[in-house]
Formats: C-alpha cells, structure tokens, sequence
C-alpha cells in the first residue's frame, strides 16, 4: 500500500510540474515530458506490470486533462512503461547509460505516435519542421530534467525496497 500511495504521489507532482513550473521555463514553447521518465524509470526498475500500472495512470491524467481522445495517451503509456519492463534484468541502479537510453527512446516513439496520429491523418505532412522544432527539442529538455528527476524516482525507489524488505523478513 506504501509503494502505491507513493506512486501516486510522485506521478501527481509531476504531472503539476509539467502542467504548471514547466510551462513557465518552456524554451520555443517546449517543455520536458516528466510522465515519460517517470513511466520509463518505473517500468525499467520495477518490471513490466508496474510498468503497465504506471503508464496507465499517467495516460489517464493527460487524457482526462488534456487529450483529445479518451485512452489514446492511456493506451500509449501503458506500452511504454510495459516495454520498459522487459529491460528490468539489465537495469543497475548505479549505470546511468540505460536509463538515459530507454528515456530518450520513450519519449522518440511517444512523439512519433503523437505525429503520426495526430498530424499525419489530419494531412500535415511537414515532418522535417515537426521533428527539427518539436520532438528533437522535447528530447533535449527531458534528457536533461532526466538526469535529475531520475535520481530522485531511483533514491525513493530505492528506500521502499529497502522498507518492503524489512518488513517481509519481520514475517519470515
């Protein structure tokens, strides 16, 4: 119950980050994707169903908040944290690399869907502008927040395996 209580906390501040400060420090109107590293970074540490939970709940606050079409951010998120998942039994806490990696194709192939579902099907079909002014950008910034927000998500991760530990051996 600890780890979803904090899960829940910790997508809700991000989510408010990304909506409010971020919008203030956009750079060309670009701001960083903080749900995509907090999906990416709980679907690498924690496997796939958390994952798909994660991805989930972060989908349904941009769908419900912001999106034009109930579950597509949803369904979105959810393969993205679940693919993330699959990469549980190569991720070390102390390698940055991987993380870094799997973030930044996260965020490439969520923009790629926004783009080609979004853009493509209403016959826009500037790519190169799209992809030079918009995606390559956004990848930029939240590689850079990455670094931080990373550290941050890995540190409470890490506690609350610690605290699970514990009291899983209390039982034993």
């Amino acid at each position: 119950m600890r780890r979803k209580i904090t899960i829940f906390v910790i997508v809700t501040v991000c989510y408010l980050l990304q909506t409010t400060l971020f919008t203030r420090l956009s750079f060309a109107s670009i701001t960083p994707n903080l749900l995509i590293i907090v999906v990416s970074a709980f679907g690498f540490m924690r496997g796939r169903k958390e994952g798909l939970f994660v991805g989930f709940f972060c989908g349904l606050l941009l769908d419900i908040f912001g999106g034009s079409v109930l579950g597509a951010y949803s369904l979105l998120y959810m393969y993205v944290g679940y693919i993330n998942g699959f990469f549980r039994k190569r991720f070390y806490p102390e390698d940055l690399k991987l993380p870094l990696l799997l973030i930044a194709g996260s965020d490439l192939a969520v923009n790629l869907f926004i783009y080609f579902f979004m853009f493509l099907f209403r016959n826009r079909y500037n790519f190169n502008y799209y992809f030079l002014h918009l995606m390559l950008p956004e990848l930029v910034y939240t590689m850079v927040v990455t670094i931080f927000l990373y550290m941050i998500v890995l540190k409470i991760n890490q506690r609350l395996e610690a605290i699970e530990k514990r009291s899983a051996s209390k039982f034993v």
